[in-house]
């Protein structure tokens, strides 16, 4: 049987950057086929080829056997091929069934077409088991449910040849194992997926088989029953991966944070926030688990002085915050980091970089006043030199100040917004879902350098939807429910059967 797509000698640069030198495989019909590498591996690129976003600067591409040009996006539909991006590409005060019409209308007397599409999709989300109202809103739905939308705007397109970027970076548990089932029905359809993602387990649990990528080359294609994690990390950096990263004795010093019944109501006057208390000391990790939605985001965001609470008081190595008396947050971002609160915001794309700037303006924004000269004037030579030394700390790839941020991978993006906040010499740092969407080796880096801060006295507040990484990093755990604290445990007391019952509120410790 021919292969669904069969690449050939794919090359494409950007300047002086090679994002892809020689790439060729094929991925079977009918089959699941990962694809994975490091950040900046050429991944990225090489589907946005297939999508026809952009084109091959030599090589060719061929589906069921014929060689294609794909110059757009458009003819990729057109040749059934369809792509869900890590970030939806969604109206949020649209419904479901304007989103799935939206680009492909047919017409236009819409509204004569409206129940016919509507049905259409109700057919498909009972044939897939989407379990989604065509008439429901985008902005109501859960992330979960807002992928399955845009999965279920492929197959409406006819899509035969379906590319995942990331898809479980912001899932839970449970949504991630409802996508895997999603896509097996895919699968015995005849329909071909491939899979981008940096979480080696779910390569070794739903795919036939696996292209790895490193440097914008192929470094290997194996089938996933003949492999292991560890032989694919290997694989992706060329060197073995240290599961257990040292870390000095747990040794917390004096309080740094106190939070002390803490509430915030919306301006429709729910509850988000519900009495919240806890403490961090200095030299220890404290890390919050919960499902993404139940009132982590608020509370960073009231931490690093984004918002406003409603109730309660903070207090920062023993002074209290200044919320008290404001009409809103203004300037408190700038306050707080001034006192020595640090923050690397859980949407790095929205809240920490400014993606048309320059890779060197990103490693000041927030910070702009350390980098001046008397009179107020920027110190640019200095601003160089610091981003300089941040990039060959950090080893962000590519190492070109003067790219735009937005042409670096995810994890790269990750690694300038975290070093960003590591050379501001915090004394609290409030770091949100560090490594979503970053690969392997990055994600030791960036855990390395985590534990490292802890260990020099740094007081750390985590928040990851990943148990592994809570475990890896955390000395004491609060687990978030609705918008409440459930329970407290040590790192030694950590079990996954009764965090994930504090995580659903379930149980009170």
């Amino acid at each position: 049987m021919q292969p669904a797509v069969e690449f050939r000698s794919i090359s494409k640069a950007f300047g002086a950057v090679q994002a892809n030198a020689d790439v060729s495989f094929s991925i079977a019909k009918g089959s699941i086929h990962g694809v994975i590498g490091e950040n900046g591996a050429g991944k990225s690129t090489l589907m946005s080829i297939l999508y026809g976003y952009y084109q091959a600067d030599s090589g060719q591409i061929l589906l069921d056997g014929q060689a294609r040009s794909i110059p757009n996006s458009h003819a990729a539909i057109g040749l059934g091929i369809g792509m869900v991006h890590q970030h939806f590409m969604l109206v949020d005060n649209f419904t479901v069934l304007d989103n799935v019409m939206l680009g492909a209308e047919g017409g236009i007397q819409l509204a004569s077409q409206r129940a016919a599409v509507e049905a259409r999709l109700r057919e498909i989300c009972a044939t897939y088991q989407l379990e989604l109202d065509p008439l429901a809103k985008i902005e109501d739905l859960s992330v979960g449910a807002q992928q399955r939308v845009e999965i279920l705007k492929q197959i409406y397109r006819s899509a035969n040849i379906l590319i995942l970027d990331e898809p479980t970076a912001v899932l839970t548990a449970q949504e991630t194992a409802s996508l895997f089932q999603i896509l097996r029905l895919f699968k015995e359809q005849g329909k071909t997926i491939i899979l981008i993602t940096h979480k080696l387990q779910e390569i070794m649990d739903i795919t036939d088989e696996v292209t790895v990528m490193r440097a914008g080359r192929v470094a290997g294609a194996v089938r996933t029953a003949e492999t292991s994690k560890e032989a694919l990390a290997n694989l992706m950096v060329g060197r073995p991966i240290q599961n257990e990263l040292p870390r000095a004795p747990y040794k917390p010093g004096a309080s740094v944070l106190e939070v002390s019944g803490l509430q915030l109501r919306d301006a429709h006057g729910v509850q988000l926030l519900r009495d919240i208390n806890f403490s961090i000391r200095a030299g220890e990790i404290v890390a919050i688990a919960g499902v993404s939605g139940n009132g982590q985001s608020e509370l960073m965001a009231i931490l690093a002085g984004m918002r406003l609470p409603s109730a309660g008081q903070v207090r920062f190595l023993g002074q209290a915050l200044p919320y008290a008396g404001r009409k809103d947050a203004d300037g408190l971002p700038k306050t707080f980091r001034d006192l020595g609160i640090g923050h690397v915001p859980e949407d790095r794309l929205r809240d920490g970089v400014i993606k048309d700037f320059s890779v060197m303006q990103n490693t000041v924004f927030g910070y702009q006043d350390r980098v001046t000269k008397a009179g107020g004037l920027f110190d640019f030579k200095a601003i160089a030199a610091r981003c300089a030394g941040l990039l060959k700390a950090f080893d962000v790839r590519p190492n070109n100040p003067d790219l735009r941020i937005g042409l670096l991978s995810g994890g790269n993006q990750q690694k300038v917004v975290i070093a960003r906040e590591v050379l501001a010499q915090p004394k609290l740092l409030l770091v949100g879902q560090p490594t979503r969407g970053v690969d392997i080796g990055t994600i030791e880096a960036i855990h390395t350098e985590l534990l490292r801060l802890r260990d020099a006295g740094v007081a750390i507040l985590l928040v990851s939807v990943e148990l592994e990484e809570v475990r890896a990093l955390a000395d004491r755990i609060i687990v978030m429910s609705g918008g409440a604290i459930t329970g407290e445990l040590a790192i030694d007391e950590f079990d996954t059967t009764r965090i994930g019952l504090l995580m659903g509120g379930m149980h009170k410790s």
